[in-house]
């Protein structure tokens, strides 16, 4: 693996541990089976004991529930080094910390002591149910309903692409509690086993192919009042609150792909032959290499930068959106382009940068579309025209 140059961009001794500690797992346990995996479509479930017991499903709890309370660079660095090898897990991973963190910052202490020690130790996972298939990027549009029974909420309605959905012991999801729009969404913690919740569908997906992505259905579904996160109403404030932290992720999964592109581009340009010298003599790889390595220090910083401003206690929405855009466009692009600098062999599945090109698509697509990125980028400089 090609060992990049890190931007310039102060890292505590413990920050690169954490990243230090990822690679070594991804390395290990997973680079030797990911090929298997990714073409047999492979949840590898006991692989999060593994990443449980190093400390990485708990990096972002409290240390009073049992985590590591690592800081959000830590996290972004253990996302981009599981993404390097596979994307796929960096998402599961991902998803995870980000209800944890939900969780954490909005949950009752009766819901922190319930959930968090078993996110962090107790080899559970979290997901995430937000979607439906008449509302994606407009939120607001939710169609699922929550009614008030006795002492509970009944949940109906169908969730579309929840991540980690067959697999999670808990599932953070968004019904309709009363009012239009954006107001009276509320969020509410469906644990797994609840009657009425079922898995209608796996979906099958391009790429990213051991990340779980389901439909779940919820059928006169009984959950406790309890089970209600935050107040009634603020539903859909936690959920854009929570995919803001999210998108920070996501950033580091994009960046992560976009390592593992440099690398093998870098690797097949030294050794593949052509007229008599190694390809990368040629302008015509050789620049699009240096595209590539220039478009990873610029990923990595704004990832690194939105991170540092949410682990300060400061705004950081709108840097969160650019790093999401810029480095999943980046991961896109270059994708491609790594793709391009293998020829045909890079089109068959004997080379890794196939299950690249597939891999970043979706990283520009959810936990808010490039478009969506734009709009609210653009809106933080001009405001709202319309």
């Amino acid at each position: 693996m090609l060992e990049t140059r890190e931007p310039a961009f102060e890292l505590t001794d413990d920050q690169r541990a954490v990243g230090g500690l990822a690679r070594d797992i991804a390395e290990r346990e997973i680079a030797p089976h990911i090929a298997q995996w990714d073409r047999e479509h492979v949840f590898p479930r006991d692989l999060y004991a593994t990443l449980t017991d190093a400390g990485l499903m708990g990096l972002t709890v409290p240390e009073e529930y049992g985590g590591a309370a690592a800081d959000t660079v830590s996290y972004a660095l253990a996302i981009e080094e599981l993404a390097r090898v596979d994307a796929g897990t960096a998402v599961t991973l991902s998803v995870h910390a980000m209800i944890a963190g939900a969780i954490a910052r909005l949950g009752t202490e009766e819901q922190k002591q319930k959930y968090l020690p078993q996110l962090a130790t107790g080899n559970a996972i979290a997901g995430f149910a937000l979607t439906e298939p008449d509302a994606g990027s407009d939120a607001a549009a939710i169609r699922a309903t929550a009614h008030r029974d006795r002492d509970g909420y009944r949940l109906r309605g169908r969730k579309q692409w929840c991540t980690n959905g067959s697999y999670a012991s808990v599932v953070m999801a968004m019904f309709r509690t009363g009012g239009t729009g954006s107001r009276g969404i509320s969020a509410f913690l469906v644990d797994e086993g609840t009657d009425g919740v079922w898995v209608e569908k796996v979906t099958e997906k391009l790429g990213i192919h051991t990340s779980n992505t389901c439909d779940l259905a919820f059928d006169d579904a009984r959950v406790p009042a309890s089970a209600l996160l935050g107040g009634e109403g603020e539903g859909l404030t936690g959920a854009l609150s929570t995919l803001s932290a999210g998108r920070i992720g996501i950033a580091a999964q994009a960046t992560g792909i976009l390592a593992a592109c440099l690398d093998a581009s870098v690797k097949f340009a030294k050794e593949r032959e052509a007229f008599g010298k190694p390809i990368g003599a040629f302008e015509g790889i050789s620049f699009k290499v240096a595209r590539m390595a220039m478009d990873l220090d610029a990923a990595r910083l704004l990832t690194y930068r939105a991170a540092s401003l949410r682990d300060a206690g400061k705004p950081f929405a709108i840097e969160a959106s650019k790093a999401k855009l810029f480095a999943s466009t980046a991961a896109r692009t270059h994708a491609a382009e790594a793709l391009q600098i293998h020829g045909g062999y890079g089109y068959t599945t004997e080379f890794p940068v196939e299950r690249y090109y597939r891999d970043a698509k979706i990283t520009e697509i959810y936990e808010g579309t490039s478009e969506i990125q734009h709009v609210i980028i653009s809106r933080s400089l001009l405001g709202r025209l319309d």
